[in-house]
Formats: structure tokens, C-alpha cells, sequence
């Protein structure tokens, strides 16, 4: 059968990313997508710090032969994201051009999460290859699928930790690089399309636990259990995508000002485990806010949304948590604060939304929390958050004077801190 690519036709080449903490299971997912024509891409970070990092190349021949070819390449600064820049996403639209591939399946070192890859794909360009057009590697490829791996046994306790990647044997390489393993784990979930759950089986109570989070997680996404005498083959394989609901996300982000409850998770409570959402259309004190995101640090798997803090009135701030790591950044503005011209380009389905809720005096500034408990208890977020908003008499006072107050977030923020000063409620004023 002749190929598109020999026929001349113009077509992208579908990635399969394959994320995890565990590499042998990302490796066995990997090879289960091996069908003749597939082309297995790793990169071992293992040398990252040091400046090197070693390719991996299987590809798989008509006949079901599998080909190897491994290489150390050398990097100017040895961090993660050079190496996706120099090496990754050359070697993508490098393995499209090959008439012999029509698959190319990534199975990404733990260091990698899936989320920064799939945007690298679509908005990091890549220049200077010979015989290539200089442009993002997505000219070439596309994201077929996301699929996580996740060890039932260890998941959990991973996503709801406060380990520095270092902590947890992982050395990125680049010392501005914050992230907790908790962070990781979490997001080899959320942007996951489809899932595979191994390791060995945990008690009736963990496994329910388990089974709630990854419900709430990842809702709509089909899942895969390892069984004995059940490899993950290319049948199964084939089978757990399409599983897939037509909204699957398929690469796509979420963004600062998209819906938070994707898909149609479940609301209710089980075994302790929740989706707390949180609204307020008054905006957050930030030295009291501060003090308040604490209780999002313990007995919460994750959480995420936007935030409308009083001393910063042009753009909404960005927040997202996962175990004991939380950061706080800035989301983009606000459309009461767009020029004309700005708002002329804004997402229609924004402004729809937007334009539901507007305030006379205040315009689209909110905020919205989605937080996904599994220990912590509800009501003692909320009553956290409400203490941190405005009170009446703050509230009245206006613009002018919450411009004066100072503001631990800045442009960015991260938790937990080293040094952290209690901001009370004004006496006599009720928590709101």
C-alpha cells in the first residue's frame, strides 16, 4: 500500500505522547502502540544537568523488525525545556519527513509533563534545519492522544506531597525550576486523554479513594487497568482512544478564562473526596489572601482558577496548586480593562460569558475556584476564602485606597512560603 507521504499528499503525522513517573511502564504503554510504521521517540534526562541528554530511536519496519539507534547529544544550557527546544521538536519533524513513518509515539521522561510539550508543539518554532521550513513542529505533526500513566499504589501519595522534584530524585537541571513532584503527577492526569493504571492492587478503601480523585481528575476519560494476562497491546490500545468522547480534549489547554469544570465530573461527595468550587464577585484583600491559600495546602489534591485581588485591577491573577505546591501568576486582563481595539479580539464565547454576570461598576472582575479535596474539609476552605475577600467598610473605600495596600503576590507568586506575617480582619467587620 502506497503512502500518503509517497504519494506526495500533504498530511501531518499523528504523536501518541505517552507521560509518567514510572519510565518502565511509560515504555510499556509505549511499545503497545508499536504497530509497523511506528517510530518510539525517548529522551533520557537523566544527564540533563550536566549538558547531555541521550535520544532514543525505535522504529518499527513493515515486517514488525524494530530498529534502534540511540545518541548523546550535547546541549548549550542543560535544562528541560532546551532540550525539547533543540532536540524534541526537530526530531519530530524529522521523523515526518520519512516516508517509512506514519506514527510517532513520545514517551516522555518523568521530568516532561504533556501540557508544556503539546504547546511547545504548536507555538515554539523551530529554525535553521536544513530542508525544513522554519515554523512550529505542528506544520509537520499533530497530537493524536495524551495518555498518562499512573501507579494506583503510589499515585495518591505523590499528587498530594510537598517534594521538590530534587527531593523526589529529579534534577531538572535548571535551579529556577519549582516545581513539587506533586505538580507532575497531577498534571500527567489532568491533561491526559486516556489513562493507564498499573502497579500492584491497594487496599478496598485506597483503591476507592484512588477511583473518586481520578473521576473528579480526569472525568470522561476512559481508563485502562493492568491485568495479568492482559498486555497492552495495539487492540486495547485502539480501544481505550476510541472511548473517547467527542470533547475530548486532545491537546488542548485550558486556558485563564475557560470553563473550570471540564467535561461532567461528579459534584458529589465520595469517600471524602470533592470538587469545592468557590465564586465571589468581591475582590480578594492580598495580604489576607495569602494567609488564606494555606488551606489549600493540606488534604487537597489540587486546585486551580482565577482571582480578583484588590491592588491589582488590570489583569486577573492565575492560580494553581497540586499537594503542598501552589503558584500564582498573572492570568491576562481583565475586559473592563481592554481598549477597544483589545476587546475587538476576545474569544466570543468570553465575552458571552462575561456579559452574563457584568457589574455597572466593576465589569467582568470576579473569581472563580475549583478545588479538589480528599482530606481537607470543605467548609473550612470557603470560610478561609470569604475571610480573605473585602469587608463593607474595604469595600467602600474603593480603588484608591486598595491601590495603597501592600501585595505579596506581585506578578508571581509561590507557596509554600518561608516567612508568612498574619493579616487580621478589620474589627467590627463582618467576614464576607
Amino acid at each position: 500500500m502506497i503512502s500518503n507521504k509517497e504519494e506526495g499528499l500533504v498530511e501531518r503525522t499523528p504523536v501518541f505522547v505517552v507521560a509518567g513517573l514510572d519510565p518502565v511502564a511509560v515504555d510499556a504503554v509505549a511499545t503497545g502502540l508499536a504497530a509497523p510504521g511506528t517510530a518510539i521517540v525517548h529522551h533520557d534526562l537523566v544527564e540533563v544537568s550536566l549538558g547531555v541528554i541521550t535520544r532514543t530511536v525505535r522504529q518499527v519496519d513493515a515486517d514488525g523488525c524494530t530498529q534502534t539507534r540511540v545518541s548523546r547529544i550535547d546541549l548549550d544550557h542543560g535544562c528541560v525545556s532546551c532540550a525539547l527546544r533543540h532536540d524534541l521538536l526537530p526530531t519530530l519533524r524529522a521523523l515526518h519527513r520519512r516516508t517509512n513513518v506514519d506514527r510517532i509515539v513520545v514517551a516522555l521522561d518523568p521530568l516532561i509533563e504533556p501540557e508544556p510539550l503539546c504547546w511547545a508543539i504548536d507555538a515554539v518554532d523551530v529554525v535553521g534545519v536544513p530542508g525544513q521550513v522554519d515554523g512550529p513542529a505542528s506544520r509537520d505533526v499533530r497530537v493524536e492522544a495524551v495518555i498518562g500513566c499512573i501507579a494506583a499504589g503510589t499515585w495518591l501519595e505523590e499528587a498530594t506531597g510537598d517534594l521538590t522534584l530534587p527531593e523526589a530524585g529529579f534534577d531538572s537541571g535548571d535551579a529556577g525550576d519549582e516545581r513539587t513532584l506533586s505538580q507532575v503527577a497531577v498534571g500527567h492526569v489532568a491533561f491526559a486523554d486516556a489513562l493507564v493504571v498499573h502497579g500492584a492492587a491497594v487496599a478496598n478503601w485506597d483503591a476507592a479513594v484512588f477511583g473518586a480523585v481520578i473521576r473528579r481528575l480526569a472525568p470522561d476519560v476512559p481508563v485502562v487497568m493492568e491485568a495479568p494476562g492482559r498486555p497492552l497491546d495495539e487492540k486495547l490500545v485502539a480501544l481505550l482512544l476510541s472511548a473517547m468522547p467527542l470533547g475530548a480534549r486532545r491537546d488542548r489547554s485550558v486556558g485563564p478564562f475557560d470553563p473550570l469544570l471540564a467535561g461532567q465530573p461528579p459534584l458529589d461527595a465520595d469517600c471524602g473526596v470533592q470538587l469545592v468550587e468557590f465564586t465571589t464577585t468581591r475582590p480578594f484583600h492580598p495580604g489576607r489572601l495569602h494567609d488564606a491559600l494555606d488551606a489549600l495546602l493540606e488534604g487537597v489534591v489540587c486546585s486551580r482558577g482565577r482571582l480578583w485581588l484588590a491592588t491589582q485591577p488590570v489583569e486577573a491573577l492565575w492560580m494553581e496548586s497540586a499537594g503542598g505546591g501552589l503558584r500564582v501568576a498573572t492570568g491576562g486582563p481583565w475586559l473592563a480593562a481592554m481598549s477597544p481595539d483589545e476587546l475587538a479580539q476576545v474569544d466570543p464565547e468570553r465575552g458571552a460569558l462575561a456579559a452574563a454576570r457584568w457589574d455597572p461598576e466593576f465589569g467582568d472582575r470576579h473569581t472563580s475556584l475549583v478545588v479538589l479535596v480528599h482530606r481537607a474539609d470543605p467548609d473550612t476552605i470557603r470560610a478561609a476564602l470569604r475571610a480573605a475577600c473585602v469587608t463593607d467598610a474595604e469595600m467602600a473605600a474603593g480603588q484608591g485606597v486598595w491601590s495603597t495596600w501592600d501585595d505579596p503576590f506581585g506578578a508571581f507568586h509561590a507557596d509554600p512560603c518561608e516567612t508568612s506575617v498574619p493579616h487580621p480582619i478589620p474589627e467590627n467587620e463582618e467576614k464576607r
